[in-house]
């Protein structure tokens, strides 16, 4: 199920780390007033986005392989 969604997981993957390094960055200079929800939201973006990377990676290399596989099978 996830295999199937692999590339569509990896660009939500890198919008939330976008919004990961984005608002801690407005925070710092003031843009955003820095609060401990928007601290931690930020966090979890990061942490969420680096998670939703890895299983699309994952994903995708599988049904790579999985191609590569049926392709040489009858060589």
């Amino acid at each position: 199920m996830i295999v199937e969604y692999s590339k569509q997981l990896i660009v939500i993957a890198v919008v939330l780390l976008l919004f990961g390094v984005l608002m801690p960055f407005l925070m710092v200079i003031h843009l955003v007033e820095s609060t401990f929800f928007m601290n931690f939201l930020s966090f979890g973006a990061s942490v969420l986005g680096l998670l939703l990377g890895l299983v699309g990676i994952a994903g995708s290399r599988l049904v790579a392989r999985h191609k590569e596989d049926e392709n040489n099978r009858y060589k």
